[in-house]
């Protein structure tokens, strides 16, 4: 038995406020029983004040939350199920709602969306406990988006510019990229001030493991929480996996920080969520999804916003991302989350194949907000970037079928594909805002036009290199930036 002065001080104050709360009297609590178990979910019987995402107790140590309330039977998802639990077990309700701890003691940490650590270290000894289901800050909280949250990927700070506070959608089908452009902008935010989640939802093993190890070797989880609901996992945490990510960087944006939630990915997240509506024999809709398919994820993303400054001034910015099928976007589920978001960025298979990486088609991709957001002086230099390579597109279709062009075109042509290769870029090497700025105005400057594309990455090497030694800063006069790069670029051809 531990003697009383080996009680940590703070285990005695606890235990003397419960003995000084403590008093005798009769206590009355509903005891139900399982009718059966299966699939994630169980069906009890009794418990009739249950209510709905109350967190319930099985008498083999089992956990669930209700989530179906019927006539003579509730339904609940299990969070947590042992071996014993059998028809018949004993279930007991606990009056509370589901919560995960939160707070800078998660920092650097794996956890599953209960809280409990999946990377082989202790439980993380949070002070604060933050519920996963909460209302969307009203109107009167919310404020502009005025400051931009930088994603390391030139062709999306430049052309679709994200700011902190938005909800901006990644969509595209299976392996072109969607996950490398979330990471990147983790890794973007080293510095920055900003806290990262990264939730990954029904994610492989071997997905999980080269998300947390690129992170960890980046240096990024001094500042980032990954949340893990693999696809092994029960449907309940992977169900609960967004919804805990955004409570933990809620915690952080109460006091006014800003921070960024990456969903990898929602796809999976309804399909799970239709799954557990279909055990539980609620009706179902378009694509056999549950009626409130749209609410769930829109309860969800309304939750990252702006707040302004009277109710702390810390921000919510919101990467989900969403899987196509041969590039089908105006499924069921995209069209729910373009509708929900304030803009996307489009990853195009045929790009991909083509070598154009990152393969983001800017011709669907927007950002509706985020160029009020943007750096006034990048805003200045990107302004008819996006309008030249968009006439470039168009432009470049008519040289595939061999017609001559005049000369003023042919040098259009030219500037698109100098701008094409420019845009590129090497997965896990986030750009700052700088070099950002530094090829922006070498490019409108036309002081990339001598240089043939095969040897534009070594230049924009040189420039990036340049601006770092000069210690150039983007609020620094434009034509000392221009000077630099001019005098850097001075006989490169």
């Amino acid at each position: 038995m531990t003697p009383p002065d080996a009680v940590p001080s703070s285990g005695l104050e606890r235990r003397s406020r419960w003995l000084a709360d403590y008093g005798f009297g009769l206590r009355l609590r509903e005891q139900g029983s399982v009718v059966s178990v299966g699939d994630g979910i169980a069906w009890i019987s009794g418990l009739p004040s249950a209510a709905i995402d109350e967190l319930l107790e099985f008498a083999d140590g089992s956990r669930g939350l209700v989530f179906h309330l019927g006539r003579e039977l509730l339904g609940a998802i299990l969070l947590h199920e042992t071996q014993r639990l059998t028809a018949g077990c004993a279930v007991f309700g606990t009056a509370r709602r589901l919560g995960i701890p939160a707070g800078d003691e998660l920092l650097g940490r794996v956890v599953d969306p209960l809280g409990t650590p999946l990377d082989g270290l202790p439980a993380p000894q949070c002070r604060t406990r933050q519920p996963l289901d909460a209302l969307s800050p009203p109107i009167v909280a919310r404020d502009f988006v005025d400051t931009p949250l930088y994603t390391g990927t030139k062709i999306v700070d430049a052309l679709i510019p994200i700011g902190r506070g938005q909800r901006q959608l990644i969509i595209g089908d299976n392996g072109v990229g969607k996950t490398t452009l979330a990471v990147d902008a983790v890794l973007s935010q080293r510095g920055q001030g900003v806290r990262c989640v990264y939730a990954l939802i029904g994610q492989k093993r071997s997905g999980i493991v080269d998300v947390i190890d690129t992170l960890r070797e980046a240096g990024a989880m001094e500042y980032s929480t990954v949340v893990v609901a693999e696809a092994t996992a029960l449907p309940g945490l992977k169900y609960l996996a967004p919804f805990a990510g955004c409570a933990i960087a809620e915690a952080w944006a109460a006091p006014g920080r800003d921070t960024l939630v990456v969903y990898d990915d929602l796809t999976t997240h309804a399909r799970t969520y239709r799954e557990l509506s279909l055990l539980l024999r609620r009706p179902p809709g378009r694509e056999a999804y549950p009626g409130d398919i749209f609410y769930l994820h829109s309860r969800l993303l309304e939750r990252a916003t702006r707040l302004s400054p009277e109710y702390g001034g810390g921000s919510i910015t919101a990467l989900p991302i969403v899987e196509t099928e041969e590039g089908e976007i105006a499924a069921y589920i995209p069209t729910n989350l373009i509708s929900i978001t304030d803009g996307q960025i489009y990853f195009d298979r045929q790009l991909f194949a083509a070598g154009v990486l990152p393969a983001i088609d800017i011709t669907r991709s927007v950002s509706r907000i985020g160029g009020k957001a943007q750096h006034a002086r990048i805003r200045a230099e990107a302004g008819r970037i996006k309008l030249d390579y968009l006439q470039f597109l168009e432009l470049e279709v008519f040289t595939r079928f061999g017609a001559r062009v005049e000369a003023s075109v042919e040098a259009r042509i030219r500037r698109g594909r100098l701008l094409r290769e420019l845009l590129k870029q090497e997965a896990l090497a986030p750009a700052t805002p700088e070099l950002q700025l530094a090829w922006l105005i070498a490019f409108n400057d036309h002081l990339f036009d001598p240089i043939e594309p095969s040897a534009l990455r070594s230049v924009v090497e040189r420039v990036s290199n340049a601006a770092r030694e000069r210690g150039l800063r983007l609020d620094d006069p434009r034509e000392e930036w221009a000077a630099v790069l001019r005098t850097t670029l001075e006989g490169t051809a």
